[in-house]
Formats: C-alpha cells, sequence, structure tokens
C-alpha cells in the first residue's frame, strides 16, 4: 500500500509539467521555422512559469509558518544570553567566596601571630624590644579589621548576586515555557504542511532539470531580488506587472509574438504575454486545485500568481 502511494506521488511529480505544457503547447499542424522558434520560447517560459509556480506554493505554505522560526530562534538567542549571564554571575560568586575563605585563614593567621607577639611580649628586655611587639601587635589586629571588613562587604555583594541570579533563572524559566510553547506550535504546523512542502520541493527539482542552466540562474536571481518573489509576469494595462512601469508598444508586440525572451527594463523580470499568462494560471490553478492546495487557504490575488 505505501508502495503503491509513493509510486502515485513520484508520477504525479513527472506528470505535472507535462500536463501544463500539453494544454497549452498542442500544435494542429506542422510548423514553420519561424513557428517553431515561437514555440521553442514559449516552451521556455512556461517551463519558467510552471517552476515559479512551485515556488510560489512553497513560499505560501512556509507563509503558514509566519514569524514562528523567528520567534523560536530569537528566544533560542534570548535563553542562551540569560544561561551565559547566569554563569557569569555564578563565576563572581565563586570567585568572592573564595576571596572570603582567603581573608578568614589570613585573620586566623593574624591572630595566631598576636598570640606569638604577645607571648614575646613577657620575655622583653628593652623599651625598644617591647614597643616593636606593640607596633607588630597594633599592625596585625588592623590587618584583622581590615579582612573583616572586606569579608562583609564580599558576603553583601555574593548576596545581591544570589538575588541577580534567582531573577534571571525566574526569567530563564519563563522564556523557556515560551519556547516549547513555539516550538509544540511550529511543529504542529509542519506537521500539518511537511507532505504538501516536500512533494513540491520534489516537483520544484524535477522542473528545474527541464531549464537551462543560464535561464536558471537569471531566474534565481530575478526571484530573490524581487519582493514578491515573481521572477516571470505578464503584462498588465501596458505595464509590467511586476514594477508597473509603462512598456512601449513595440515591445508588448514583440512579447506577444514569442520570438525571444524579453526582460523589463526597469526590474529585469521576464515578461509574458497575457494570454499566454492566463492560460498557465487556468491550467495550473486546475492541477493545484486536483492536488488539494487550495483546501485549507483560499484563492487570493494575482500577486501569488496562480492564487
Amino acid at each position: 500500500m505505501a508502495k503503491a502511494a509513493k509510486s502515485e506521488e513520484k508520477q504525479s511529480v513527472n506528470k505535472f509539467p507535462t500536463a501544463v505544457q500539453e494544454n497549452i503547447l498542442t500544435p494542429e499542424t506542422e510548423l514553420s521555422s519561424e513557428e517553431s522558434l515561437e514555440l521553442s520560447v514559449r516552451k521556455k517560459l512556461i517551463a519558467l512559469f510552471t517552476l515559479q509556480s512551485i515556488d510560489t506554493q512553497i513560499d505560501k505554505i512556509r507563509s503558514v509558518r509566519g514569524e514562528l522560526p523567528l520567534e523560536v530562534q530569537d528566544l533560542e538567542d534570548e535563553i542562551a544570553g540569560l544561561e551565559t549571564r547566569i554563569d557569569k554571575y555564578r563565576k563572581e560568586v565563586s570567585e568572592l567566596e573564595t576571596e572570603i575563605t582567603g581573608k578568614k585563614i589570613f585573620i586566623k593567621q593574624s591572630q595566631d601571630q598576636i598570640k606569638k607577639y604577645e607571648g614575646q611580649l613577657m620575655n622583653v628586655r628593652n623599651n625598644r624590644e617591647y614597643d616593636s611587639l606593640s607596633k607588630e601587635i597594633d599592625t596585625q589586629g588592623l590587618d584583622i579589621q581590615l579582612s573583616e571588613k572586606r569579608i562583609k562587604e564580599f558576603t553583601a555583594a555574593i548576596e545581591m548576586k544570589n538575588e541577580t541570579i534567582k531573577d534571571i533563572e525566574s526569567e530563564l524559566n519563563e522564556r523557556k515555557r515560551d519556547l516549547t510553547a513555539k516550538n509544540d506550535e511550529l511543529v504542529d504546523i509542519i506537521a500539518e504542511t511537511q507532505k504538501e512542502e516536500e512533494l513540491l520541493l520534489a516537483q520544484s527539482e524535477e522542473q528545474k532539470k527541464k531549464i537551462e542552466s543560464r535561464l536558471l540562474t537569471a531566474y534565481e536571481r530575478i526571484r530573490n531580488n524581487a519582493h514578491n518573489g515573481l521572477a516571470v509576469v505578464p503584462i498588465e494595462r501596458d505595464a509590467c506587472g511586476g514594477c508597473y512601469n509603462k512598456i512601449p508598444p513595440q515591445r508588448q508586440l514583440d512579447i506577444r509574438q514569442s520570438k525571444k525572451l524579453i526582460v523589463c527594463e526597469y526590474c529585469g523580470r521576464l515578461l509574458v504575454d497575457k494570454e499566454l499568462f492566463y492560460a498557465l494560471c487556468a491550467s495550473l490553478r486546475r492541477y493545484f486545485s486536483a492536488q488539494g492546495f487550495y483546501k485549507r487557504k483560499p484563492i487570493v490575488t494575482f500577486s501569488l500568481l496562480i492564487s
């Protein structure tokens, strides 16, 4: 059963461009050389337009996901930043605790020194020795006071940093909950559209094989630069259907005759005769409707080609 389904899916991938071309390019009589040239140019336009239609359907599916992938990425970056901040504060706390331990050891050593000097005071032989030992005791006492002050400062700093860590951890947990919710939502959307997207991607790759590399490179460059992703557009009201700049009458005639591929001198899009364009739209609309791509989303405007 699964093999039969895969076979049927593969067959639909291969039939897609052929079915479109057969509806548009079926000559009833033998063609002259000029007509053959026109047919060749039309085939190129149809191949490019068919690819564009498939890619547009892929864009539609991906647009359903909206900003979710970006939101997920932003949340992941924010979580990584919060975790880095927590690690930094914990490292600082650890360093302060090491400082406190060092100060306590120093205080113990100073107290031992004071006891030693106090014991020596009992055996002094002159005032100079007494004054020297007294001075050492006072110095050690001052060092102890300073160390105790530093311990208090370090302890206060640790408390503040621990409070900050708690606040960041609270924010981190909240962001992780948001990320889980966004990821679940994204997984659900991808699961709904994955099969259709995979089928269309396979069709897109299959269609690319039927287009010469030079044209394909130009198509991809134009499509990537166009804000609406359209590289092949019709003439609408004597203007380019992409940038809406006026097309001269002679150029419109050349486009209708289809003797060569013509691009808009303003935006660089490939121009196609309006009648051919809408014949292709009708054929492709029937195909995509049969494949079920319009069941969830209503057909919209020309800006999405066959919608």
